[in-house]
């Protein structure tokens, strides 16, 4: 029988909060994992165990305003480019210069603003359901009800919360809804405000800048995350591949697939420079 995979729960301070994280394995090869909105690292643990034990350090993150880390209620400390500060100080905590950045929706973003507030910290990225133009008024309709209730009617976010702690834990999926569920209202609406109305991406013309390789999923069949997203994406990234994903929860409940083109990927951005060139 295979040894557990080394797993090590952490935490530390940026700007008078505390950001919570896991790490999965050991080694020099790192890869740093972030989360959807209103999600938690727990997302991401399947794939990190999977990359762990292709020999890969992995570390998941959970961003200001979700699961284990603090969550201010003020909305200036919630922006896609304040999450990307926050990975790269993650960096800086563990003695880490460069490391593969991957995450889904709103961490997918988070890594498009590293690579170019500090494409140096990145070996390649992950893209999984990005969230650009043609997903704006879908987010829109779909979170302003949620900035809403979270703002005037408060005791809903507390019912579900409630609700969600009472769901016994155990399963990996069940737990991930339920520490979704877990919301506070004046974070969650701080949270929300921030977010959507800040910066969402780079603009086009600065995505066609970024030198960094990435690996673009996206999919059909999701308003919020659409294809048209992902694709266009992959276009303007000077150095990206596209992959499509046969459905929004295919690395969830179906992952082999895209789990083999992740550690490939993966695997040849942490190859010597030459070695890629020449490949």
């Amino acid at each position: 029988m295979a040894p557990r995979l080394f797993e090590l729960a952490g935490s530390f301070t940026f700007e008078g909060h505390r950001l919570a994280y896991t790490e999965y394995g050991a080694g020099e090869q790192v890869v740093v994992l972030t989360h959807g909105i209103m999600f938690t690292r727990r997302m991401h643990a399947p794939l990190a165990r999977e990359l762990a034990g292709a020999g890969f350090r992995v570390i998941t993150l959970d961003l200001l305003g979700h699961g284990e880390s603090d969550r201010p209620t003020e909305s200036w400390r919630y922006s896609i480019p304040a999450f990307g500060v926050q990975v790269l100080a993650l960096l800086d905590h563990l003695g880490i210069e460069r490391a593969v950045l991957g995450g889904t929706s709103l961490g997918a973003n988070v890594s498009l603003e590293i690579a170019v507030a500090a494409p140096e910290r990145a070996l390649g990225m992950i893209v999984e359901m990005p969230v650009l133009d043609n997903a704006i008024v879908a987010g829109l309709l779909t979170f302003a009800p949620l900035l809403f209730a979270a703002r005037f009617l408060p005791f809903t976010v507390d019912s579900v919360a409630l609700a969600a702690r009472l769901v016994p834990h155990g399963n990996q999926w069940v737990d991930v809804i339920t520490d979704t569920l877990e919301q506070r209202p004046a974070a969650m609406a701080a949270l929300l405000h921030g977010v959507f109305f800040g910066r969402i991406a780079p603009p086009k013309a600065v995505r066609r800048q970024i030198s960094v390789p990435a690996l673009v999923i996206g999919h059909e069949g999701d308003p919020i995350h659409p294809f048209g997203d992902a694709d266009t994406l992959a276009e303007d990234l000077p150095d990206a591949e596209f992959v499509q994903a046969r459905s929004p929860v295919e690395l969830r409940t179906d992952p082999e697939r895209l789990t083999a083109a992740i550690l490939e990927f993966t695997q040849r951005c942490h190859e010597p420079a030459p070695a890629r060139r020449s490949g």
